[in-house]
């Protein structure tokens, strides 16, 4: 992916998966805001990318992606400290089958949310730059996980949102949906 001056915005930034994609963005000239609701880890690695590749090209964001106006907010502090979006990484995802409910909210709608959000402030429409969407499922999202009944639901729901809203590139030609 060409991101050398390029904005993204990556939810589930500080650890894991999202981390990885931080430093892969990072290495490829892009700026980005790192949103993770973990306040501790956000911080420790927004210091550590910072020594790397220069403060001035990350923004943490501490956000609850299940919570609308949170969410709203941390694409708005993208867009003024930044001022413009142009890749967004949904990926932030948990697996708690017995808070099934936290699992669909953070792995589903998040998702749904933060790409019409992202849709939004991307579209050219609106005065964006058109842009890339990423959303992260996952191996449950195409094969059953029997011991992982909702985890497997909420990314197969990614899996099928995603390829329906990429139904729509007549709607908007300017963006790329992507599926990890």
């Amino acid at each position: 992916m060409y991101a050398n001056g390029k904005v993204a915005l990556v939810t589930g930034a500080a650890q894991g998966i999202g981390r990885a994609m931080v430093e892969e963005l990072l290495s490829k000239g892009a700026a980005l805001a790192m949103v993770d609701q973990n306040r501790i880890a956000g911080e420790q690695c927004k210091a550590s990318l910072d020594e790397q590749f220069g403060s001035n090209r990350t923004l943490f964001i501490q956000c609850d992606v299940t919570d609308q106006e949170q969410l709203r907010d941390a694409f708005q502090k993208t867009m003024e400290h930044f001022g413009r979006l142009d890749i967004l990484v949904n990926n932030a995802g948990v697996n708690n089958e017995k808070d099934w409910e936290k699992t669909i909210e953070v792995n589903l709608i998040s998702v749904i949310r933060g790409t019409y959000i992202g849709l939004e402030l991307m579209n050219k429409k609106n005065g964006g730059q058109g842009g890339v969407i990423i959303n992260i499922s996952s191996l449950a999202g195409l094969i059953p996980a029997a011991y992982q009944p909702v985890y497997s639901a909420s990314k197969h729901g990614v899996i099928g949102f995603t390829r329906s809203i990429a139904l729509h590139s007549g709607i908007w030609p300017s963006f790329s949906t992507s599926l990890i």
